[in-house]
């Protein structure tokens, strides 16, 4: 899976990521939280530069080294994916 949004941005949603995606319909507002499309995503980078709660992630290892194994699972099922461990 392309970048991944953690927990941080739970209660946040502050949007900016949205506005720097260059790619429309990428990044996804939730209930809870924004999430990344990952047939959407190109890799860029420039949603973790700009979030300012520092929520974003590289990869699904990068979420999951840093405990958020919870978060990649509600990006999977957002997107109607099921995660593979």
């Amino acid at each position: 899976m392309s970048y991944m949004i953690g927990s941080k941005c739970i209660g946040t949603k502050d949007g900016v990521c949205i506005e720097v995606c260059p790619i429309e319909d990428c990044i996804v507002e939730g209930e809870e939280s924004m999430y990344i499309d990952p047939e959407q995503c190109i890799d860029c980078g420039a949603c973790i530069y700009e979030c300012p709660v520092n929520a974003i992630y590289e990869s699904e290892e990068d979420a999951i080294e840093d405990g958020e194994l919870d978060a990649v699972h509600k990006n999977y099922e957002f997107f109607g994916h099921k995660f593979k461990q």
